[in-house]
């Protein structure tokens, strides 16, 4: 696991001198934003974290176990509560529960901010647990999967595979798509019966490829994206790609060097390579659509789309959006200046932005 931690390491802030980032030049506004609302939690200095939305809430937690709820729409805080130890993982949750995994590998779940129960794992746990139809799903970092009953903890069942050397040390794919619970091992979709675990169909995006295990290591980082049925997702440093999640079948994959999940609508992929290109594929086919290269080595946060715009944000704490039809400029906000610790969020008509600082923004169209 030593090794599981220096490559996620790596994946994120590389190695050695950094190539210095291109000069943005001044911010012309072509798509009026304004700060609606801020709030300060604990610094989050993994970058595990993501942000989780449920209806107007936006669920974040903090490295020493604060998990908060906050409403987007007037950034008032819905709950807080507190796992009671440091966390590895980011937070899930479903409206009720949220669910969290502590760096002692305990798996924490809380209602309304207070601790309903806790169960300790057998293993690491680097993606955040989804909660879903009253149950609590967990992949672990020997890729097994796992579901408990989100009311008491019992355990349900465990669909366990065959692993490999070595697994990152970051966010996976772990998400449902109508009764069926996906799931990115190595580099395949996986759906699993969430009732049994049973294994449905496999679909892959990449294939193990090169001499040693780091150069083989194919895993699926999230986040991914659901459009219709199409299912897209990145397999780490080896291709982007789509799945039609109705039949189990791999409609398109392109290479992709990069570390951090991806976004889609009706029209396109998007997603930030590891040198801060930013690269649009076609959702049908996925042939390359456009790419701009003036984000390079600023090691930028998986996208969201949102209107017309792509956002992603960098280690600086830059907040970047561009236009999704050719990658134009369109604004760029500031935060804190600690970076951004997760991909941006929506939730109740409000970009949600998370900071390693522990700042929470959020920015509405002026």
């Amino acid at each position: 696991m030593a090794m599981v931690t220096a490559l996620g390491g790596c994946a994120w802030f590389g190695s050695g001198s950094a190539p210095k980032p291109m000069d943005l030049g001044p911010n012309v506004v072509n798509l009026p934003v304004r700060q609606a609302w801020t709030v300060r939690i604990p610094a989050i200095k993994d970058a595990n974290v993501r942000a989780q939305v449920q209806g107007q809430d936006v669920i974040v937690a903090a490295a020493d176990g604060t998990v908060v709820s906050i409403n987007a729409s007037n950034g008032r805080e819905s709950w807080r509560g507190q796992a009671g130890k440091s966390l590895q993982t980011g937070v899930g949750a479903d409206g009720r529960h949220a669910a969290v995994v502590t760096t002692g590998n305990e798996l924490v779940v809380l209602e309304g901010g207070n601790k309903l129960w806790s169960k300790p794992l057998s293993t690491s746990v680097f993606t955040a647990p989804l909660v879903a139809g009253g149950r609590i799903f967990v992949l672990a970092a020997d890729r097994s999967v796992s579901a408990f009953d989100a009311q008491n903890g019992a355990h349900l069942w465990t669909q366990r595979r065959e692993g490999e050397p070595l697994v990152l040390r970051q966010q996976g794919v772990l998400m449902p798509y109508g009764n069926t619970l996906l799931a990115g091992l190595s580099g395949r979709l996986v759906a699993l019966n969430p009732d049994d675990g049973r294994v449905e169909w496999e679909a892959p995006l990449a294939s193990p490829r090169g001499t040693n295990d780091v150069e083989r290591l194919v895993d699926l980082v999230g986040p991914a994206s659901r459009v219709g049925n199409a299912v897209c997702a990145r397999a780490f440093q080896a291709a982007v790609g789509c799945v039609d999640a109705n039949v189990g079948r791999t409609a398109w994959s392109q290479t992709a060097k990069g570390a951090v999940g991806i976004a889609a609508d009706a029209e396109y992929v998007f997603g930030t390579e590891s040198n801060g290109i930013l690269q649009a594929w076609n959702l049908a086919d996925g042939t390359k659509r456009w790419s701009v290269d003036r984000f390079q080595h600023r090691k930028l946060s998986a996208p969201l789309v949102l209107g017309r715009a792509v956002v992603m944000a960098d280690e600086t704490g830059l907040v970047h959006l561009v236009s999704k039809q050719d990658g134009s400029h369109l604004n760029r906000l500031n935060t804190d200046g600690t970076g951004v610790a997760a991909a941006p969020v929506v939730a109740a008509d409000t970009l949600v932005v998370v900071t390693r600082g522990g700042g929470i923004y959020g920015f509405r169209p002026d």
